[in-house]
C-alpha cells in the first residue's frame, strides 16, 4: 500500500491514503491466475500495438514509393501536354513545305498566319505568355536593354522599340524582351 505523509500543523504527521495508491491496490492481482490473466492481457495489447505499428510503417513506405513514382512520372511526362499542342503546328509547317512553288504568295501568307495562330494557341495552352512591352516603362527584371536612343516623343526610360518579344511561363521569365530604351533628347546647346 502506498501512503502519503502530510505534516500536521502541530508538527505531528498523519498518514493519508492517496486515490492513486488505492486504485493501484485494487488493480494488484491477488492470485497467480489473476496475475497470469493480467500478463496475457498486456501481452495481447503489446501484440496489437506491434501489429498497428507494422501496418502504419508499411503504409508509410507504400506512400513514399507511390509519391516517388508520381514525381518521376511528372518529370518524365511534364511536356506531354505541350507536345500534344505543338504537334499540329509541325504538321501544318510540313504540309506548307510540300505545297512548294505551286501556291501563290497570298495562299502562302495565309498558311503562315494560320501556323502562327496554332503556335500561339499551343504556347498559351502551356501557360507561356508573350511579353510585348512597347511604350511601357523599362523593367530590368523583364526586359533586356539593347541600346538607348534619344526621343522627344517617348518618356525617358520607357520602351521605345521592341527588338525581340519576351516570354514568361507562369509569371517566371523564360526570355526577357529585348528592347531599345528611350532617353531624353540631346540638347544642341550643350555641344
Amino acid at each position: 500500500m502506498q501512503a502519503k505523509v502530510d505534516p500536521a500543523p502541530a508538527g505531528r504527521e498523519s498518514i493519508v491514503m492517496t486515490e492513486e495508491a488505492t486504485q493501484a491496490d485494487a488493480a494488484d492481482p491477488q492470485t497467480p491466475e489473476d496475475a497470469a490473466a493480467a500478463v496475457e492481457a498486456l501481452r495481447q495489447e503489446s501484440q496489437d500495438n506491434w501489429n498497428k505499428y507494422l501496418r502504419t510503417a508499411a503504409e508509410l513506405e507504400n506512400l513514399r514509393k507511390r509519391s516517388a513514382r508520381e514525381v518521376e512520372n511528372a518529370h518524365r511526362f511534364a511536356v506531354e501536354r505541350f507536345a500534344a499542342a505543338i504537334l499540329p503546328v509541325r504538321d501544318s509547317m510540313e504540309a506548307a513545305l510540300t505545297v512548294g512553288d505551286t501556291a501563290d504568295a497570298a495562299a502562302l501568307l495565309e498558311g503562315q498566319q494560320a501556323i502562327l495562330r496554332l503556335l500561339d494557341e499551343a504556347l498559351v495552352s502551356a501557360g507561356i505568355q508573350e511579353i510585348d512591352p512597347q511604350g511601357e516603362p523599362f523593367d530590368p527584371s523583364r526586359h533586356e536593354a539593347m541600346s538607348m536612343q534619344p526621343s522627344a516623343e517617348a518618356e525617358p526610360n520607357s520602351v521605345l522599340q521592341v527588338v525581340q518579344k519576351g516570354y514568361e511561363l507562369n509569371e517566371r521569365i523564360v526570355r526577357p524582351a529585348r528592347v531599345i530604351v528611350a532617353r531624353a533628347p540631346d540638347d544642341a546647346s550643350e555641344s
